[in-house]
């Protein structure tokens, strides 16, 4: 229903329809549920039921036993990619649940390690993720990249490789390096080589950070990776000095509120800091994480500022802005979408 301000500006405009960027997307947890079932039964896999009840699976990841249970169920449905047509259907499907939600360019984000064995090694599944990407892009017409994620559960020698091959692929698609899985193991500068290899290679660094753990996961994250973006990183709604570090260096934070509710990390959806962040002129990309566990895609993350944070359309389109600039889109891209969100502010 659409409101009417003091102002004279209108709030409730569609926030599908408001161009943006969605920049914090895990490879297998953007899967349809349906698609999953599907799968699962082409390979006779038998899934949990927290995956097949039809519900978000009820997690609570704030303690090891919590996260295992969580990684359990990401592992469950990852086994059920196993060719490289699941893939192309996989990322088709991202594309077209993306556009659906508005989203003008997406960069995904894969550890192509654990596809490998499936896949003919890495570098048969790198290029089965990227020729799977490119062909979505062209297919949909959405703007697509990929972010290559090392995963901080293993040693860092093994992210150094994964670096390598992620400017090795440069031209073809990847953007960036990232660092995933659960921030309490693995110090942020165990990495720092594997980050200097991608950030000379050209690629940004977005590590997560400040999610499981508080404001000195993100400070690590900038002194010794120095991530231009983070992943997550609500957690320096504790620290004004953060904050203020934040924002002076233009670092985005690919906050995930719905995600950030289910694994615990608050208890509710108006507890999620986005008030903090924004006003402190820290610039946020809202993601969805993984859609498949905790149920809700790109534009419901909108609909949380909206409704349990009193954002209104102005600071809506002002939270696509920074979704679009804090992008590796090309200038051209960002342009068409920035010139989009005033188009919406207008009608």
């Amino acid at each position: 229903m659409e409101r009417v301000r003091g102002d004279g500006r209108r709030d409730g405009r569609d926030v599908r329809q408001l161009p943006k960027a969605h920049l914090h997307l895990h490879f297998t947890g953007s899967m349809r549920p349906t698609t999953l079932l599907e799968l699962a039964d082409k390979y006779g896999v038998r899934l949990p039921e927290a995956l097949t009840s039809g519900e978000p699976p009820k997690l609570r990841a704030t303690d090891e036993r919590g996260w295992f249970r969580f990684q359990r169920l990401y592992d469950a449905a990852r086994s059920c990619l196993r060719a490289p047509e699941d893939i192309q259907r996989l990322v088709r499907e991202a594309a077209e649940e993306d556009i659906a939600d508005g989203s003008g360019w997406l960069e995904i984000q894969v550890d192509p390690t654990s596809y490998a064995p499936r896949l003919g090694g890495l570098i048969a599944a790198m290029e089965v993720i990227l020729d799977a990407v490119d062909s979505a892009s062209r297919e949909t017409g959405l703007g697509m990249r990929v972010l290559v994620a090392a995963n901080r559960m293993k040693h860092p020698l093994d992210a150094r490789t994964l670096a390598r091959l992620a400017v090795r692929y440069a031209d073809r698609g990847i953007v960036g390096f990232g660092l995933s899985n659960d921030e309490r193991r693995g110090m942020a500068r165990d990495f720092d080589r594997a980050f200097h290899i991608a950030r000379e290679g050209g690629l940004l660094s977005a590590p997560h950070g400040g999610e499981l753990t508080g404001p000195a996961s993100v400070r690590d994250c900038l002194d010794d990776l120095d991530a231009t973006r983070i992943g997550h990183g609500v957690r320096a709604a504790e620290d004004p000095r953060l904050l203020k570090r934040l924002a002076d260096r233009q670092v985005t934070c690919e906050v995930c509120p719905a995600s950030n509710v289910a694994l615990g990390v608050y208890e509710k959806p108006e507890d999620v800091p986005l008030r903090t962040l924004f006003e402190a002129g820290v610039p946020m990309a809202l993601g969805a994480d993984d859609p498949l566990l905790f149920g809700s895609r790109l534009a419901a993350q909108y609909d949380i500022a909206r409704r349990h944070h009193a954002f209104s359309d102005v600071e809506l389109a002002e939270l696509a802005r920074q979704s679009v600039r804090g992008s590796a889109a090309p200038e051209d891209i960002k342009k068409t979408l920035l010139s989009g969100v005033e188009e919406w502010l207008a009608d």
